[in-house]
Parts: C-alpha cells; structure tokens; sequence
C-alpha cells in the first residue's frame, strides 16, 4: 500500500495559546486513526511547542523551510541541525511562496532538499506552476525541470526517502481550486516521468496535492488514483477542517 499523508502548513500563522488549542484538538480529533500519517509545518518560533505537545503522538512536526548551508554567518537562517534539535522528521523545501516571493530558483531548492536528507529530515519537495505557465501549456514542462533539479543534484534514489507535493500556484489561497482531473493529471505525469527510470520507485512515491484544500472537496480530490493525500494551507488552522480532511485520506493499493 502507498503511504497517504496529510501536513498542514501554517504558513505565518499562529501564538502559544491558539497552538495549543489547534494541537490538542487535532490529536483528539486523530485518537485511534493510524491509517494516515498526519502532521503540521509550524513557523520556526513554536517548533519546540510542537515537539512538547505532539512527541509520542500519531502526529509528525517540521519546519517551513530551512537554510541549504550546515551552519555559519547567515543571519535570519536556521540550520538542518537546528531542525534535528527540535525533533522535526519533515521540511517543506520549494514551497511556491519561497520561490515566488523569496527569489528561491531550482538551484537553491536543491540544496536545501540534499541538506535535509542528509541530516535525516524528509523533505516536502513543492513544485508547480503559475496561471500564466497554465495558460501558455507548459505545467508539465515547469514541473519536470522543478523535479529534475532535484533528481540531477541528489540522484534518483533520493527520491525514495521523500514525498512530492504539486501544488498549483493560481489555486494557492486563491478559493479556486484544480478540479480533480486537473490536479490527477499532473500526479500522473510526475508519477510517469519517474516510472520511466525506476518503475518501483514511481510506484511508491508519495505526490500530495495542495490548493485550497477543504473538508468539502479532500474526499473527491483523494480518491483520484495517484493523489496520495494533501499539503495544507488555511484549512489546516481549523481543528474540525484539518481533522476531516486527514480521514479522507485512505491508503492505495500499488
């Protein structure tokens, strides 16, 4: 079976006092579901909050983001290192507001996902494209040269010990989402493009889809055969929204 995951990005969201409410509710809400792996990516500041409340819980933490060099003059940055000292097991790297707003090219991102991987922090790799790369036809030429950054970097095993997330940039806390059959056939294509290198290894990836993901539409757009679960954003901040979406994901056959 492949693994099906959900992970909420708070984005810069978030206080002590609202955290805890959201964390407790959400490992209430999970109590006894163990058929999906569930976590949240949490602004570096309440990182040691999320470790202090959910070690030892079915619900996995990690960060946002994280610097591509190990340690040194690089104010504002935090490290691989810094993660493994709070507990994270995950990290999203590429995510399309670094990209967009933070000047973060190919390059860079892969990087940052060897950094993690080689500290043993499974990076969230994000890929997907703007309304404008939509409407000239070229999604599957941006996200593959998003993918092979990574693969000619890191090598393709590299992709065995980590999940991928399409997400379109244009349904991003836009309200629209890709409709099902849009956001399968990008997964498949992603599937595909590494099944014709290492069919086992495409197989069981994980590719998650996020935008604009709720309670309302998780079931439709996670019975799609390659959409193993989601990556998300403001829905992820509501205790019963999260909960709900989490339970929509339910494990494949391969």
């Amino acid at each position: 079976m492949r693994a099906q995951m959900v992970l909420g990005n708070w984005k810069m969201h978030g206080s002590l006092v609202g955290n805890k409410t959201l964390l407790d509710g959400v490992l209430a809400g999970l109590a006894g579901v163990d058929s999906v792996h569930c976590g949240v990516c949490v602004p570096f500041p309440y990182l040691f909050q999320a470790q202090f409340i959910l070690q030892g819980s079915q619900v996995i933490w990690g960060a946002q983001n994280v610097s591509q060099h190990e340690k040194g003059a690089f104010t504002g940055e935090v490290s691989v290192g810094m993660l493994n000292d709070l507990g994270c097991n995950i990290v999203l790297v590429g995510h399309s507001e670094r990209r967009a707003i933070y000047g973060e090219d190919d390059a860079t991102v892969a990087e940052k996902f060897v950094a993690a991987q080689k500290a043993g922090i499974k990076p969230i790799l994000c890929v997907g494209e703007t309304l404008e790369e939509r409407e000239k036809n070229i999604t599957a030429d941006v996200v593959k040269r998003q993918l092979l950054a990574v693969v000619d970097k890191a090598g393709l095993d590299a992709l065995k010990d980590c999940v991928v997330a399409y997400e379109p940039v244009w349904a991003i806390g836009t309200g629209k989402t890709a409709t099902p059959q849009q956001a399968q056939e990008v997964h498949a294509f992603i599937r595909g493009l590494f099944a014709e290198k290492n069919a086992e290894l495409a197989e069981n990836l994980t590719i998650l889809y996020g935008g604009s993901v709720k309670a309302s539409n998780a079931v439709e757009l996670f019975s799609m055969p390659d959409i193993d679960g989601g990556l998300i954003g403001g829905a992820s901040l509501d205790i019963n929204e999260f909960v709900s979406i989490c339970k929509a994901a339910q494990p494949k056959a391969v």
